[in-house]
């Protein structure tokens, strides 16, 4: 067992590097084939040595060895978060059905994460790409009771498009609307309602303590799909028991 969590966490490592060629190659239409990966400054044709996940990043020093070009830490970050989260859901689920479910999910947060972080922007593509292939799992991995899945689909997609009509989609991008549907359909309604929740929250303390430290500026734009993303990773291993902690805090007071 300890073999195949060791295996789990370096597939996910080296899906994120993958993930991380289509979340910032999709959004501007470009194949995720060709060209080959490369130096966006001297447009270098990467070696193999050059392209191991994370460890090709620390033995660079984060720079590309022909140029100097600086090469954004979001590479290794979502790399290694990638294979964190392989190993946590097979810990957490075993080598069960649903840890499919668990790995198509952390696969979609991760692409758009990177999109978002990126373009501002979820595309369509990733999202139409996703849901069919998690509505087919959980018609053969269902929560209980079977609807919660599609209840949970429209809960979320029509809290989410409320909050861009009224805010005339200033506050909430339609990408974060279509993208909670998706989130609906893994989690349920209870846990969908909990992402939205915690990713509000997060945004908001994570967003302060940016403008606080004037890493952002004030009314800048900062892309929400990753506190969306957090949010419904928290949801899908902990929200059955952030919600029993909070029942019983209520009825405590």
């Amino acid at each position: 067992m300890t073999l195949l969590y060791i295996y789990s966490s370096i597939i996910g490592i080296i899906l994120g590097s993958f993930f991380n060629v289509v979340g910032l190659r999709i959004p501007k239409n470009e194949s995720i084939i060709t060209p080959r990966s490369h130096c966006t400054s001297c447009q270098r044709t990467l070696t193999t040595l050059e392209l191991i996940p994370v460890f090709s990043y620390l033995f660079l020093r984060g720079k590309c060895k022909t140029c100097g070009t600086k090469v954004s830490p979001l590479y290794p970050i979502m790399e290694l978060l990638t294979g964190v989260l392989f190993l946590l859901s097979a810990l957490w689920f075993g080598f069960t059905p649903e840890l499919i479910v668990a790995l198509c999910f952390i696969s979609l947060l991760i692409i758009i994460t990177v999109s978002d972080i990126a373009y501002m922007l979820i595309p369509n593509k990733i999202l139409l790409f996703f849901l069919p292939v998690l509505i087919m799992l959980r018609i053969f991995i269902p929560l209980d009771p079977w609807w919660d899945p599609l209840a949970g689909a429209f809960t979320g997609f029509g809290l989410l498009l409320l909050i861009a009509i009224v805010t005339k989609g200033n506050g909430m991008g339609f990408g974060d609307v279509k993208l909670f549907f998706v989130i609906g359909i893994v989690l349920g309604v209870q846990n969908v309602l909990l992402t939205f929740f915690l990713a509000s929250l997060l945004g908001a303390v994570i967003g302060g303590i940016a403008l606080l430290a004037k890493v952002i500026k004030r009314k800048q734009p900062i892309p929400f799909g990753p506190f969306i993303a957090l949010g419904a990773i928290i949801s899908y291993y902990f929200g059955d028991n952030i919600v029993e902690w909070y029942i019983n805090w209520i009825a405590l007071i």
